[in-house]
């Protein structure tokens, strides 16, 4: 296994489009999925896509079953591997919440994102994986869906106002990998 550098924004390759994960259950998805897992608890990252560390795929992952410290208020999300994901708002009720990303270090931002959500896809094994999320879940599983298509929070934002370096939104937090 090996941790993998995580792109930062500005890096071109965060900006495109992912391409579907065809070849499941196979050892080079396996590998890519442990590599993943390492790189963001090393990180402590609520989720990564594959695209953070360079990798052109429809490959999300999320989740840890315990409380997150870059987000010590917020409840545990399940440990979960998405491929080829799609997002189902459930309702237009959007809820505004603070985010950060591995790939934008050091700053944390109020992006509105649907409340409740079911999204779809497939598990490293190409077995469908249909899951309804709210809240913090609902919000990992979007703002790490964004990466698939080029987009990073900062990009969400609507009111720049409430956005800035996690040091000065957040004192006391320890924001050493944020």
């Amino acid at each position: 296994m090996a941790i993998h550098p995580i792109l930062k924004m500005g890096d071109p390759r965060l900006l495109r489009i992912a391409k579907p994960v065809e070849n499941f259950d196979s050892d080079e998805l396996h590998l890519l999925v442990r590599d993943m897992f390492e790189t963001m608890h090393a990180a402590d990252g609520a989720g990564l896509a594959a695209p953070q560390i360079g990798i052109d795929l429809q490959l999300v992952i999320f989740g840890t079953d315990i409380v997150n410290p870059r987000y010590p208020e917020a409840p545990p999300v399940p440990r979960t591997v998405l491929c080829n994901p799609v997002i189902e708002p459930l309702s237009a009720e959007e809820e505004d919440g603070w985010e950060g990303c591995l790939s934008v270090p050091g700053f944390r931002g109020v992006v509105p994102r649907w409340r409740k959500i079911r999204y779809t896809g497939f598990d490293p094994y190409g077995d469908p994986i249909e899951r309804i999320a709210e809240d913090f879940h609902a919000r990992v599983v979007q703002h790490e869906c964004d990466h698939l298509i080029g987009k990073l929070y900062p990009m969400r934002v609507r009111d720049f106002s409430r956005f800035g370096f996690t040091e000065v939104l957040f004192p006391g937090l320890d924001v050493a990998d944020d």
